[in-house]
């Protein structure tokens, strides 16, 4: 049991280097050897748990995906319906430090794994992150009925299943809204890494806003 705890508390410590690192040098700029000197160990002593740049890699991501999910469960836990969708969806958006540090190193993943097949791994995770908040924002959403409760309103359900409207013949697949959301939280994340640090960002709250406001009033 000690060993476990011991790797455990190597893993995180790493992590953290690795994400240090990631966030100042972008992820072409992880090694082994900067990772070591940032975590205040000997390369030698990763070089069983990560003997590869890519390891250490994974390691950072692995952490952000954890922290994202953290958040993701707290913002949700504190409120319910659309005002959870909203939550949710607001800590995808770099609004603080955190988050803008995130969003850089995800679009960072994008970018390289278009020519860097060693990067497409991460990227996936990342991406596979985002999306997995956006169908929760619409599992909340439709938990309290798109326009209020009652018959005949349009529900969210799982990813890759399909929810019904009112009749069978009314069914739609639900990963369409969880697509257009994921675009829209994308695009919207753009733009704001693209404007100067410190600028007025609340027109980004108000498109997400008008977004979700369009997601509960369609039939």
């Amino acid at each position: 049991m000690p060993r476990t705890v011991d790797l455990d508390d190597r893993r995180r410590i790493v992590g953290e280097a690795a994400w240090r690192v990631l966030v100042r040098e972008g992820p072409t700029g992880v090694s082994v050897r900067k990772v070591a000197a940032e975590a205040g160990l000997p390369p030698s002593s990763l070089r069983y748990t990560f003997p590869t740049q890519a390891s250490v890699r994974d390691a950072a991501v692995e952490l952000l995906v954890s922290r994202l999910r953290e958040r993701v469960d707290r913002a949700a836990a504190a409120t319910g319906g659309r005002d959870a969708a909203r939550a949710v969806l607001l800590e995808l958006l770099p609004l603080d430090d955190e988050r803008r540090a995130e969003m850089e190193v995800t679009v960072a993943f994008a970018a390289l794994a278009l020519t860097d097949p060693s990067l497409r791994a991460a990227h996936e995770q990342t991406h596979a992150a985002v999306r997995d908040v956006c169908a929760l924002a619409l599992a909340h959403l439709g938990a309290r009925g798109a326009a209020g409760a009652g018959d005949g309103v349009r529900t969210h359900a799982a990813p890759g299943t399909r929810a019904v409207a009112g009749t069978a013949a009314a069914a739609e697949l639900v990963d369409v809204d969880v697509e257009l959301t994921h675009a829209v939280v994308d695009g919207l994340a753009l733009h704001l890494l693209a404007q100067a640090v410190g600028t007025d960002a609340s027109w980004a709250v108000t498109a997400l806003d008008a977004h979700l406001a369009l997601l509960a009033l369609r039939p």
